[in-house]
């Protein structure tokens, strides 16, 4: 009975000791790179950070990289980043960046700026490695910026930043779009303000010294170290464009004034025949009273039959004189 019990605690224990083995025999060539390379990291740490869902390779071989650089980093605070979705390779390389540029970057610093979704490592290549940005952008639609001067000529101009990342305003600070738009705006304004085209075709440089005068890096994630003008053309006459569309405009005004003035006349003219004839009527309308008139003077002893011929003479004659002035108008004419 005694032996059975031996056999089989024997076995027990030989069961659990491989399961240990297997456990730690797993992390063993975690823990002798750390190890060999003085980034010490116990074997029942690896098994921590296992169950705590954390992947040891990743902080072991970046805990070893920043050994080696000189950075000294406890290895809870790469966990602490890891578990806070952080990319710890990509923060170490931008430490190990930072502190051959002698840049000064702490840990949490940097921590920071991988969270807020920038590219830690892309930000401390540009602080050391000015980059240029192209203004307008590549992207953009449009491949100039286009400013008209006070002559009314258009300018069409297109430049180039040359910006270095500012790592304290990394965090909250606005992107390189700012930095383009800022500069357009820069552009145009010193464009159009301008006395004449030629001035900024003589001194295109003005345009630089005017724009980086106005502090335009402010609020951003950027410095601006220098603003080049790439290219500068001249484009199209506006103003004369202007001018033309205006009186092309004009024109038209004054045509639909002049159709309102014609169809008022037009409208007048109807209306001064529709009174002579609305006369005309009133005048038939009293010579038809006439001859009832004539015949109440007859009845009434007022008219005489000698006073009648005397006005149908007198009517004779006037019709007469009429067509004969009428004969001799007409041959004068002829």
């Amino acid at each position: 009975m005694i032996d059975a019990l031996l056999i089989g605690g024997g076995v027990l224990v030989a069961i659990i000791l491989l399961v240990v083995f297997f456990l730690l025999g797993s992390y063993f060539k975690l823990w002798l790179q750390a190890f060999l390379s003085s980034a010490r990291v116990g074997l029942i740490e690896l098994v921590a950070m296992r169950l705590r869902t954390v992947d040891p390779k990743i902080i072991v071989l970046s805990r070893i990289r920043a050994v080696k650089a000189g950075i000294q980093i406890p290895t809870s605070a790469f966990e602490t980043h890891y578990l806070a979705g952080g990319r710890v390779p990509l923060v170490v390389n931008a430490l190990i960046a930072v502190n051959r540029a002698r840049i000064n970057l702490p840990w949490e610093t940097a921590c920071a700026i991988d969270l807020a979704g920038r590219d830690i490592l892309d930000a401390v290549q540009t602080s050391v490695n000015p980059k240029v940005i192209d203004c307008p952008s590549v992207q953009s639609q449009r491949s100039t910026i286009d400013a008209v001067a006070k002559d009314g000529i258009q300018l069409k101009a297109r430049a180039r930043v040359t910006v270095r990342a500012n790592i304290e305003r990394l965090v909250g600070g606005a992107t390189e779009e700012t930095i383009i738009a800022r500069v357009g705006e820069g552009i145009v304004t010193t464009i159009g303000s301008a006395a004449a085209h030629k001035d900024v075709l003589e001194n295109p440089d003005r345009i630089s010294k005017v724009v980086l005068e106005k502090g335009l890096d402010a609020g951003t994630a950027f410095e601006i170290l220098s603003i080049d003008i790439a290219d500068i053309d001249v484009g199209d006459n506006i103003g004369a464009k202007l001018q033309a569309d205006q009186a092309e405009a004009d024109k038209v005004r004054f045509q639909a004034e002049a159709e309102k003035r014609r169809a008022l006349a037009v409208a007048q003219e109807q209306e001064y025949k529709a009174e002579e004839q609305k006369n005309r009527a009133l005048v038939v309308l009293a010579e038809a009273d006439v001859p009832k008139a004539m015949a109440d003077a007859f009845r009434s002893g007022n008219l005489g039959v000698l006073d009648y011929y005397k006005m149908q003479n007198i009517q004779a004659d006037t019709s007469m004189r009429s067509s004969i002035a009428g004969d001799g108008s007409d041959q004068g004419t002829a």
